[in-house]
Order: structure tokens, then sequence, then C-alpha cells
């Protein structure tokens, strides 16, 4: 009998150190900035990436050091994936904290880091700006593209 996969037999609290990190599916979409209207608390994503997401890779270029760099960098935790409300629905850790299992593009699933590009969930080509590059909060207006509410 074949034992199942981590990701369906242990909570996010039960993983150890490899095992979070391997659910990121490497998407690249929390590096994204969002605004919140904070009148109707709706977000709206922007194709305005953090300084260090690297566009073809969708990757942080220094994971290591990134709270460093990016003071206001989130380390997702097993309390903030519960908590925060900007993360997108196909977020392996929002799926697992949810009961729900990965996609089938999810690197684990398919054994490939490839297919999240492949089947157009990963910010790949889609990046239009980077933070550094916005001076005033309105500069980010124009890189809009969605909203959640």
């Amino acid at each position: 009998m074949t034992q199942q996969p981590f990701w369906q037999r242990k909570t996010l609290e039960e993983m150890n150190r490899q095992e979070w990190e391997s659910l990121c599916d490497g998407c690249g979409q929390c590096c994204l900035h969002k605004l919140r209207d904070f009148d109707t608390d709706e977000i709206y994503f922007t194709t305005v990436a953090c300084t260090l997401l690297d566009n073809n890779t969708c990757q942080c270029s220094d994971y290591t050091n990134r709270k460093k760099i990016v003071p206001d960098c989130i380390f997702l935790t097993p309390e903030i994936v519960n908590e925060v409300d900007w993360l997108p629905p196909t977020c392996a850790y929002l799926l697992i904290a949810q009961g729900q299992d990965l996609h089938w593009w999810h690197p684990l699933v398919s054994g490939s880091s490839e297919t999240v590009h492949e089947a157009g969930i990963s910010v790949k080509g889609k990046i239009t700006a980077y933070d550094h590059e916005m001076e005033e909060d309105e500069d980010y207006i124009p890189h809009m593209v969605g909203v959640s509410g």
C-alpha cells in the first residue's frame, strides 16, 4: 500500500521546513503588489513585482536575505495563510489550509517546475514594472489588473 503524499496527510502546522518550502509552486503571484481600498476593503491586484522577483523564473533572486533587502516582505506561516486575504486561490498553502488537494500543474504533482508556467498560473512574462520604479502610490494604478473583494 502506497502512503499518501505529505500534503494530503499533514496540516500546514505539521510540516517540516523542507515540506513547507516545497509547497510553494513558484508562481510568483504573492510577490506582486496589491492595493487595498480602505473604504471598501477591496484588493486590487497589480503587475508590479517586488524588486527581488526574477521575471523568468518567478523566484526570489535573494530568498535567504529577502527580509533584509525588502523589510516589508512577508514570511508565510500557517497563521498568516489563515489570516490574509490576498493569496491567490491557486496557492498551495491556501488549498492545503482549506483541506483541498494540489492542482495538476503543481511541481509536487507534475514533477516539473515548468508546469506552473505552462498552465499560465505564474507571473512569468506578466510583470510590467518593479516596485523600485514606483515613486508615488499613484504610480501603481496603471498596473492594476483585477479586484478581489
